[in-house]
């Protein structure tokens, strides 16, 4: 049985697998680390393979019982216990790995209350973090390559640390082509961008109730509970409370940061 540590955000997993592609999946996408290292919270995950078929649609099926949740997609199963202190994957392939994580990441997170993962780019400049959200298409991945040489903190999906006093944004292992800069980085966040194409760079502040009902369903989340629900809420108004957010509509090159910077 093979053992990793690895490092999401403020948070270290130990990592337990017999399988090698597990292992090298997890080795080419997420920080490793000592597991003596001073961390806030830590969770042991066993991951399985040879589960379920490939990946047909985002669609996850939850399934929450006396002492455990469960998550089921196509490709993936999730179990772990209430206290989000052990779990065990099963996976089709890494494709199937990836997103097994991401769902069990973003109910570890909120289950602590911590922060949120949304599904946005994200880059730095002048040591402050920008993010840039929107509908499937709408540029996310197009703002986050435009933004080089910038470091990028994601390309997919946003890593937020969220408190009455600061929101942070961690570097994301879960991304989709743009490689992480530096695997520790993180930034306060100044803004965040709703994306539209469009023929002239023009940036319009959103008003803070507009701001929420952009972001709800920008969220990963796989709802089986109606107080984690309201935690969501909870969550995005004190983001929005404290960051401003803006209509961005931009053309396709480097030009829109000169309204950001």
């Amino acid at each position: 049985m093979g053992k990793k540590t690895i490092a999401i955000g403020e948070h270290h997993f130990l990592i337990l697998s017999k399988h090698k592609n597990v292992l090298k999946f997890l080795n080419q996408n997420f920080q490793q680390c000592n597991p003596q290292d001073n961390v806030e919270r830590y969770m042991q995950i066993r991951i399985e393979g040879d589960y379920g078929i490939p990946f047909v649609g985002y669609k996850v099926e939850v399934i929450k019982s006396v002492d455990k949740i469960c998550f089921r997609r196509a490709d993936y199963q999730i179990e772990t216990d209430l206290d989000h202190k052990t779990a065990t994957v099963r996976v089709y392939n890494d494709l199937a790995l990836k997103h097994a994580l991401m769902n069990l990441y973003s109910s570890f997170i909120l289950h602590h209350n911590w922060g949120l993962l949304i599904h946005s780019s994200c880059a730095i400049d002048k040591g402050e973090a920008h993010i840039f959200a929107g509908q499937s298409g709408a540029g996310k991945s197009t703002a986050a390559r435009l933004s080089h040489p910038r470091d990028v903190l994601s390309d997919e999906a946003t890593l937020v640390k969220i408190t009455p006093d600061a929101v942070t944004v961690f570097n994301s292992p879960f991304r989709s082509e743009i490689t992480a800069n530096g695997p520790g980085e993180s930034a306060p966040l100044a803004s965040i961008q709703i994306l539209y194409h469009a023929l002239e760079n023009n940036r319009v502040k959103l008003r803070k109730p507009d701001a929420l009902i952009h972001l709800m369903d920008k969220v990963f989340y796989w709802a089986h509970s109606p107080e984690e629900t309201n935690r969501i809420l909870g969550l995005l108004r004190t983001m929005v409370g404290t960051v401003p957010a803006y209509e961005l509509h931009f053309k396709k090159d480097q030009t829109f940061w000169e309204l950001i910077s």
